[in-house]
């Protein structure tokens, strides 16, 4: 059995529907009626600016789609799965696992932040949990896991505290 966690593309979706807003409401203001026809002038540099942002965001949007970003688990490994590729990572690979929140990241929870660090890899792997589906799930599920692996240092991750 295993569970599957989505990668959220709120935030892409949010952007994208701004700009167009944006773009529309400037046309309203902008545009003109000359005899029951709504005319639109393009010779405002504004406009272009808009319509590039929407662009911008639209081609994120449609990359991370067509990308189809994943975060399998099963019994004994945890799969980062992509349209590309796909990497796996038993759970005997894991030299340690914490799981907590980023200090200078204010999100709602407690649980933000699953790190771990494997045995053939001197970098941390990092999983944000609010960037997936079922977040709280996702949590439940990690905490299963870091029950089978070795608990890691309480550790700032390159973050110093700041002074107040």
């Amino acid at each position: 059995m295993h569970k599957v966690f989505k990668y959220k593309l709120d935030f892409y979706y949010q952007q994208t529907l701004i700009a167009l807003v944006t773009l529309m409401f400037y046309a309203g203001i902008k545009g003109s009626f000359i005899e029951d026809q709504f005319s639109f002038v393009f010779k405002d540099p504004i406009v272009y600016i808009i319509i590039f942002y929407f662009c911008v965001y639209l081609v994120v949007l449609v990359l991370n789609l067509l990308r189809d970003r994943k975060l399998i688990i099963t019994e004994e490994e945890m799969i980062f799965h992509h349209k590309y590729g796909e990497r796996k990572i038993r759970f005997s690979d894991i030299e340690w696992m914490h799981i907590g929140r980023e200090r200078l990241v204010q999100t709602a929870g407690k649980f933000q932040l699953i790190v771990f660090k494997l045995k053939s890899r001197r970098r941390l792997f990092r999983i944000r949990v609010g960037r997936y589906e079922r977040n709280r799930e996702l949590v439940l599920e990690m905490e299963k896991i870091a029950e089978r692996v070795p608990k890691g240092k309480r550790r700032t991750f390159g973050i110093r505290k700041r002074k107040v």
